[in-house]
């Protein structure tokens, strides 16, 4: 049969779904290949009805993954943007959100922080000033309440998702879902479906899943986690990642500078200067520690 092109809709295991000219197929790929993203453009074969095999994965423009030392895992590909959302409660991880901002970074995504619950006023004051720490680094923070003024938080996430291909992380409990409900509003239709379609008998947010909100925007709802390892990423692509170290990048004493202890460090200095936050050094210093440990097994 000839080769349809589709886009990868949701992902779980080796089963993949892709829509194509308004209709999903329950796709697989050849052999053990496991290197299909959701918002992947595939070309694909039909083998029935609505099955098919997947061919071939068109080249991407972008392609966000997180990996420790023994595996790496798929997030998305072809992604504009990322929304890391966080809660005044639950509390929230500053590594996961300093990591997930590094992964946007060394991917060439463009990353956004939302403060959701801001209608739960006691810890409200706390997580806006450790919201600052990142608005000071230069990314933009949004406040909302999604269950409480779903028409404000609209209006804030509209237009920002307008022409965008965004993926929506965080930690359990933020409320990704209700934002998506609110961008969606049959998303809960389409759970069910493509929980049906890959069998996974879970209606839970278990794996990736894309929402197109129109014919040039989508949102991806991603499963919330609690750890975002950064074992791929090399040296070089590290240091680029902390945009607070770019402007002292090349001024170092040393060609090959670590930015550790060596001596005439210019991102050290910075740092004993307090251009540079101890705690976004520190962070540096062990995600670099981690990508130097050889790939183990488990």
């Amino acid at each position: 049969m000839t080769a349809q092109l589709g886009l990868i809709v949701a992902a779980h295991g080796r089963h993949y779904l892709a829509q194509s000219e308004g209709k999903k197929w329950l796709c697989v790929t050849r052999g053990k290949k496991r290197d299909v993203a959701t918002g992947d453009q595939v070309s694909f074969v039909p083998t029935s009805a609505d099955q098919g095999v997947i061919e071939e994965i068109l080249p991407r423009s972008t392609f966000l993954y997180r990996s420790d030392q023994y595996r790496s895992k798929l997030l998305a590909a072809n992604l504009t943007q990322l929304m890391i959302v966080v809660a005044t409660e639950p509390s929230f991880s500053d590594d996961l959100v300093s990591r997930a901002l590094i992964a946007a970074e060394a991917a060439g995504i463009s990353a956004h922080l939302l403060l959701n619950k801001i209608d739960i006023s006691a810890p409200l004051d706390a997580a806006r000033a450790r919201m600052a720490n990142y608005a000071k680094l230069g990314y933009p923070v949004h406040e909302m309440s999604a269950v409480t003024d779903p028409t404000h938080t609209l209006a804030v996430l509209q237009p920002l998702l307008k022409n965008q291909s965004t993926i929506l992380i965080g930690q359990s409990g933020m409320g990704k879902s209700s934002l998506v409900r609110l961008l969606v509003p049959d998303a809960d239709i389409a759970v069910r479906e493509i929980s049906q379609r890959l069998d996974t008998g879970k209606h839970t947010t278990t794996f990736t899943r894309l929402y197109c909100i129109d014919d040039h925007s989508s949102v991806i709802d991603s499963p919330g986690f609690q750890e975002f390892g950064l074992h791929h990423l090399t040296e070089g692509l590290l240091e680029r990642a902390f945009r607070e170290f770019a402007p002292h990048l090349g001024h170092c004493r040393f060609t090959n500078c670590h930015h550790a202890a060596e001596p005439g460090c210019a991102v050290t200095e910075a740092v004993a200067r307090g251009e540079i936050e101890e705690v976004r050094h520190a962070l540096y210093l062990q995600l670099r520690h981690e990508s130097q440990q050889q790939p183990g097994y488990r």
